[in-house]
């Protein structure tokens, strides 16, 4: 059964006054690339002068909130730090609040600078990363110089433009050699559009590691389509999932992630999936709640 195509004004206020927190996707939803979608601006107005709550999700691991903000400021869209929740912060707010993180612990990290960010605002110690000693190729077979270090209990993988070998065997040791060492990816995107194309995405990095450990060690995935991120927001932000909409694109992450959370989701068109996929022949088996053309079509709700 196909979902119902909300078109009408009348729809559209129904829905809005249904809801009271909108998780949003941002690329494709909010914007594309540089470009906001003509009538967002007006509609994030609007929902927030009827006091609705908004919370930007993304699963983007490679920048912190900080850093989001400062793209939303480039754009024009006011948001707070507080209403940008990336599988990064999502993976630490993770760690800190779900998993209780041992505080004389640390994360090793295959990641960028954004991650490191996040694990620090929540009083996180971590390694790896962005260290120049792991930014370089060791020698061949130099494996001796790879050891396990105590203070590790946790492999978190995320978008990580210096990937190497070295990277690989050191979280690979760690997870390996302990069986209680946590291990999280940020999430597992296959790939990420940019310029006018795709390339490799968070999961393709991460799934050398899972591959290696696979039958013996499974990781945690954070990010859409996955619970874990539902439960690291809700217990950030604390909500009625019952009057809260995912908003998304794609209906492979955002909206399965809101079904698996058990939230409504709305699908808008002009992203990553297709009208076929929900009303042709063969429809995709995830299936929204609702579906409409662009999130801004509910600027005529302020008009």
């Amino acid at each position: 059964m196909s979902p119902p195509r909300l078109s009408t004004p009348e729809e559209y206020r129904k829905l809005v006054d249904s809801v009271d927190t909108f998780l949003l996707d941002c690329d494709g939803v909010i914007y594309h690339g540089p470009v906001v979608v003509p009538g967002v601006k007006k509609v994030l107005e609007m929902l927030r002068k009827e006091n609705k709550r908004l919370i930007f999700v993304t699963n983007n691991a490679s920048k912190s909130r900080r850093q989001y903000k400062a793209t939303f400021d480039k754009l024009g869209i006011p948001v707070s730090e507080n209403e940008i929740f990336g599988s990064a912060y999502a993976s630490a707010v993770f760690l800190r609040k779900v998993l209780n993180f041992a505080e004389d612990k640390k994360v090793y990290v295959i990641g960028q600078d954004g991650l490191e960010q996040e694990l620090e605002s929540v009083g996180i110690k971590h390694v790896g990363g962005t260290d120049p000693e792991d930014r370089v190729f060791m020698d061949p077979f130099d494996f001796a110089s790879i050891q396990p270090d105590p203070s590790v209990g946790a492999v978190l993988c995320g978008f990580d433009g210096w990937l190497n070998y070295k990277k690989l065997c050191k979280a690979y040791t760690y997870l390996n050699s302990d069986p209680n060492c946590h291990f999280l990816l940020t999430n597992q995107d296959k790939t990420f559009p940019t310029n006018g194309t795709t390339f490799p995405g968070s999961g393709s990095m991460s799934y050398p590691l899972v591959f290696a450990l696979s039958g013996r060690r499974e990781p945690t995935i954070i990010g859409k389509p996955n619970k874990h991120m539902m439960d690291a927001i809700i217990a950030e932000h604390q909500f009625d999932p019952k009057r809260a909409l995912m908003v998304g694109d794609n209906l492979l992450t955002d909206i399965e992630f809101g079904i698996n959370s058990g939230i409504r989701t709305l699908l808008v068109m002009g992203g990553v999936s297709l009208p076929e996929q929900v009303f042709g022949d063969n429809p995709s088996h995830v299936v929204p709640t609702y579906v409409m053309e662009s999130l801004g079509d509910l600027a005529v709700l302020a008009e």
